[in-house]
């Protein structure tokens, strides 16, 4: 006599495991997202673009290497820099801290909230991916 296995426990068991995958995958970003909207008061899409124009920005500036060793710091990079891009907040190259000073203020950000924001990402990114990172980012404004 054969039995009926029931589908429901494999299931549920790969619903488990996939939403947990998804968790990984957008957890650091959504961690992020909201260490910026509560220690600075700033809304979800002034977080999201703050951070795509720092990261368009260390793109520009760093060596290949260096940006791939800040994205991997940094969960969710290229949908922080589209939505950079989608906010309004860059619109071509930044270039130097007076091209990200603007892009800030197309979020509605001035310049001490900006000041504030690049010292946040920059002991985030270097918490999850080191000194070098760091390191890698203090060197934009050099």
């Amino acid at each position: 006599m054969l039995r009926k296995l029931s589908l429901t426990p494999a299931v549920l068991l790969v619903a488990f495991l996939f939403s947990g995958c998804a968790e990984m995958m957008g957890g650091g970003s959504d961690a992020m997202v909201k260490m910026f909207t509560d220690k600075l008061g700033i809304t979800n899409n002034q977080a999201m673009g703050g951070a795509g124009s720092e990261l368009t920005l260390a793109k520009e500036k760093m060596s290949r290497m260096d940006f791939d060793a800040l994205s991997k710091a940094v969960p969710g990079s290229d949908t922080f820099m589209k939505a950079a891009k989608d906010l309004g907040a860059v619109t071509g190259p930044i270039g130097d801290k007076a091209g990200l000073q603007s892009a800030f203020q197309r979020l509605g950000m001035d310049a001490g909230m900006m000041d504030k924001f690049t010292k946040m990402f920059s002991d985030y990114a270097g918490k999850n991916g080191g000194d070098a990172v760091k390191t890698a980012l203090a060197g934009m404004f050099r």
